[in-house]
């Protein structure tokens, strides 16, 4: 064949036998997949056009599938620890073995003292599941990973508007005039984010991304906030500071939609200072312009003052809550000039942000021609919007100021009135919800007993905290203690290190479901590796049994005593309901499900259908029948079947016996088939007059009734000023019953400001900053989510090692170059990283990509693989405790408030490395583990099936 020809091309080669419809689970977007089979193997995955999450687009993890589902690291078989913890050595196990061990190990501690199973659970999507299954079996110790992701991001969000970011709800990408991104990393949300910048990008709106480093969304950004990491919550009060002194917010939405004109009492020195005046009635009262009286603020035609002192009916003085808040932020510390050294913004930058803001939200407002009528019973013949619209992630919620600095990012909306309207953010349903909508947390338990109510919710004030009555607290994670009085996650990353100190007790099993805590989902991962492995005075372990359940030989399999083998996403079914984790879009409702495409080849099995499997032979009410026989025979059967409350279940689409129902209705055996045939997922969309202003739309409360999403109405009105934080001050101040223990008195009271504050992170304030001056914070990759993506084939290509970022002046000070190896350096250990020279991040930060180090034999990686080599964590720089204010007492690396792990609080000093042994430390022995490392080389048509 001369050079100018060539063989004959086939323009239309038989891709598969049969495609099948699905959810991915490469990441959490949650899109919708068209999986190609040929030969009854996944021979091509591509997006799914009809699907409302990503309408057929599809990223690089999600087209790399096939390689996760291929890959070397899948675990095959149930397992028993023979060797020492940590070492990777185990003896395969059936299945019967297996569950009638976990049974006797769960039997024993329900019978006797249920508190000592500790059971956290991961990056899954069935909480909804997995909290009912741990309720029922009546441990306090539970929670899932939101308290070490972005639980400040969900608490700031429900506290103060009944929803937040993401899966409550996003920008109105199709008319929002400037929007701007805080924090956010290319994984998270990516397929509906990308598609949403491209819709803001054609209609030629503003994109200003605030974030240290510009990548990905910042780097297609019109404007670049370079932000000091830690610091968004002063910028975003000085942006408050500038609209204020213009006189630029949103009077009437205030009145409308906010507590801005409730009276707040003035009364130094006794219990109810700072807590709302309230009528004979309990209805928070305002100051009534026109009829110069104190009236409830639900009072039809009421018009509200705003500011001046009143005398109560009782003859005490309040003021309303927006003459505090005014007072507050126009003070001269939150100038532009004097916050621009901290946050490393201009001031006249921030002076121009603000001014933008003010222009596009009341100059270039958007009018749509749509009555609607509000809870109060008026008429508003059209829906106004303010087109400004906001999005934030991690990067402005896991620091120990992240809740406070997530309440300034809505009350930044709200005083713009930009929630809820054409061109500023809208909720998905089935938020938004009140805080009083939510349950109370709850942790009294009792032998062979659930749980009375839900782990996991939303403390009105210090009487739902989670104590004994000597002020210990009952959860082992110390969740809703004074440690973390609003901790509404729970908090995941001080489990291992309270149940190794045994404080505030010690457990018996820890139960772990894709949680890699051995290694990158934990501060301090040798000294959590050494919790793991450390035996008492009798030689037996601290933590004297790890039951394990994972798809993949992570690190953290080598730690466990039982391990449960998970299938891949495309093995299994799985429920991503409006119960837990929805896929909603601001029109409509919706949800979806996944479903067994292929069948395992190994024996493994749904962790969802095991804990199924577990609560039957546990007997744990819910999950047997009255004759004690199992109740569900598996999660296909549950997600059907099961009940919340009459008519609730988990999927809400194909209910009732004729499957024409919707949200409420009776259990209909052929659900999952409908699901199936139209592609794996339901959606009923919001009527028009329904669409805007749900908190208050008396048409959308009557759909979400409806639907099911709560039994009666529920608006919500913004809390500017968060009564809740107000009570617990009064617990440090000595005027409330309650009172938390000596040293945490001056956090409480300075952190738990009923207005959004800043303050400084606090390791920032615990160390020397000149010996640390620089920040050191993570991303993730667009192309990774979390440790998953580095066993596979595909993604390996992109990321096989993961740089150092450092900030040109500092490698000029240093005199670093372009692979250069360094030290970087913290008050709490070193790593040894290669170094890249970049321009475009802030200046007192270094970066690198999440997760991309793993140890030498996990996940099937042999045990050279350059991520092994050359990849590295940050984590080991991290404690989960800081260093200390003086006091003897260290405290938890978290948000005060909330419990948020503060992975982005680190401080480091960066300095260059000997020229020689080029590889990453710290270094740890390999793994053996279950999974042998695969070939060479995976080629698509030939995967790893071993």
């Amino acid at each position: 064949m001369s050079l100018f020809e060539r063989a004959p091309l086939d323009p239309s080669p038989k891709v598969s036998d049969e495609v099948r419809k699905t959810t991915c689970y490469m990441c959490a977007c949650r899109c919708g997949i068209n999986v190609h089979l040929r030969d009854n193997k996944v021979r091509y995955i591509e997006g799914n056009r009809d699907h409302p999450v990503n309408r057929g687009v599809l990223c690089a993890k999600g087209s790399a599938g096939i390689m996760q589902h291929y890959s070397p690291a899948r675990l095959k078989k149930p397992l028993k620890r023979v060797g020492p913890r940590g070492k990777g050595e185990f003896k395969e196990i059936e299945w019967e073995e297996a569950l009638e061990t976990a049974t006797s190990w769960l039997g024993d501690i329900r019978e006797n003292d249920p508190k000592r199973l500790a059971f956290f659970t991961g990056r899954d999507q069935s909480q909804s599941l997995t909290g009912f299954w741990a309720q029922a079996y009546g441990t306090p110790n539970y929670a899932a990973h939101g308290g070490f992701c972005s639980v400040n991001m969900a608490a700031a969000g429900i506290y103060t508007m009944g929803g937040a970011f993401w899966e409550f709800g996003q920008p109105d990408w199709e008319r929002s005039k400037m929007f701007m991104i805080f924090g956010v990393a290319e994984d998270h949300d990516s397929n509906p984010i990308k598609l949403g910048l491209s819709r803001l990008k054609e209609r030629g709106a503003k994109i200003v991304g605030v974030n240290p480093v510009r990548t990905g969304y910042n780097a297609i950004a019109d404007e670049w906030v370079a932000i000091t990491p830690g610091t968004d919550g002063l910028f975003i009060l000085s942006l408050i500071h500038e609209l204020l002194r213009a006189g630029k917010v949103d009077l009437d939405y205030l009145v409308r939609y906010t507590n801005a004109p409730w009276l707040v009492i003035k009364d130094p020195g006794t219990k109810d200072h700072g807590l709302f005046a309230r009528g004979g009635d309990g209805e928070v009262l305002i100051w009534d312009r026109t009829k110069k009286a104190c009236v409830s603020n639900k009072t039809p035609g009421a018009k509200p003052a705003f500011k001046g002192e009143v005398t109560l009916p009782d003859g005490r003085t309040a003021v309303p809550a927006f003459e505090l808040l005014a007072a507050k932020y126009l003070d001269a510390a939150y100038a532009p000039e004097a916050v621009s050294a901290q946050t490393g913004v201009s001031a006249a930058q921030i002076k121009r942000l603000a001014a933008e803001l003010a222009h596009t939200a009341f100059e270039e407002e958007i009018v749509i021609d749509q009555p609607w009528t509000d809870m109060k019973g008026e008429r508003h013949e059209k829906m106004i919007g303010r087109p400004v619209s906001f999005h934030a992630m991690r990067g402005i919620s896991a620091h120990s100021n992240g809740f406070q600095t997530c309440r300034a990012l809505h009350l930044l909306q709200i005083l713009l009135g930009s929630i809820e309207c054409p061109g500023g953010f809208r909720f998905k349903p089935p938020y938004p919800k009140p805080m009083e909508a939510h349950p109370k947390p709850h942790a009294e338990y009792a032998a062979n007993s659930p749980l009375p109510g839900p782990h996991l919710g939303y403390p009105r004030g210090p009487e739902d905290l989670a104590l004994n009555g000597d002020g210990s607290a009952k959860r082992i994670d110390k969740a809703f203690s004074w440690d973390a009085p609003m901790s509404v996650h729970g908090m995941m990353h001080m489990v291992i290190s309270n149940a190794y100190a045994g404080d505030p007790y010690p457990v018996d099993v820890l139960f772990m479901y894709m949680a890699n805590m051995s290694w990158n989902s934990s501060m301090n991962s040798r000294g959590v590796m050494e919790m793991l492995e450390a035996k008492d005075e009798d030689g037996e372990y601290v933590i004297p049994k790890i039951i394990y359940s994972d798809a993949y030989s992570s690190e953290m399999v080598a730690y466990a005593d039982l391990v449960l083998p998970d299938t891949t996403y495309l093995e299994r079914h799985d429920c991503i309901s409006l119960l837990d984790r929805p896929i909603c879009e601001p029109d409509a409702a919706a949800d979806s499900i996944r479903w067994p495409v292929v069948e395992p080849d190994r024996d493994v099995r749904g962790f969802q259908s095991v804990m199924i499997d577990l609560g039957a032979r546990l007997g744990l009410p819910g999950f047997v029948k009255e004759d004690g026989s199992a109740k569900y025979s598996d999660y296909a059967d549950y997600m059907v079947n099961h009940e919340r409350k009459p008519g609730i279940g988990p999927l809400s689409g194909w209910r009732g016996e004729n499957a024409d129902q919707k949200g409420r209705g009776a259990p209909n055996p052929d659900q999952l088939e409908r699901y199936i045939e139209n592609g794996g997922f339901w959606i009923e969309h919001i009527p028009k007059e329904a669409q805007f202003f749900k908190h208050a739309n008396a048409a959308y409360q009557d759909f979400a009734v409806g639907m099911g999403f709560y039994d009666a109405p529920q608006p919500v009105t913004f809390q500017l000023y968060l009564e809740p934080l107000r009570k617990f001050q009064l617990t440090a101040e000595g005027l409330a019953e309650q009172t938390p223990p000596e040293h945490l008195k001056g956090r409480i009271r300075d952190c738990f400001d009923p207005l959004p504050i800043w303050y400084a992170p606090f390791e920032g304030t615990q160390i020397d900053e000149k010996e640390f001056p620089l920040h050191a914070i993570t991303q993730r990759p667009a192309a990774m989510y979390h440790s998953w993506g580095s066993q596979n084939a595909w993604l390996r290509q992109i990321h096989g090692t993961n740089p150092m970022y450092v900030p040109g002046d500092v490698c000029d000070a240093q005199g670093l170059e372009d692979g250069d190896w360094a030290w970087v350096i913290s008050q709490h250990g070193r790593i040894k990283v290669p170094v890249m020279r970049m321009e475009a991040v802030n200046s007192k930060t270094l970066w690198t990509w999440n997760a991309i180090g793993k140890r030498g034999g996990a996940w099937g990686l042999s045990e050279d693989a350059p991520e092994a080599k050359k990849g590295f964590l940050l984590n080991h720089l991290i404690h989960e405790l800081l260093p200390g204010n003086g006091d003897g007492l260290r405290w938890s690396n978290s948000d005060p408030i909330t419990g948020q792990a503060a992975w982005y609080d680190l401080r480091v000093r960066v300095e260059k490395a000997e020229a020689g042994d080029e590889l990453s430390e710290p270094r740890f022995d390999a793994q053996k583990g279950p999974a042998k490392a695969g070939p060479s080389e995976l080629r698509y048509g030939k995967e790893w099936t071993k």
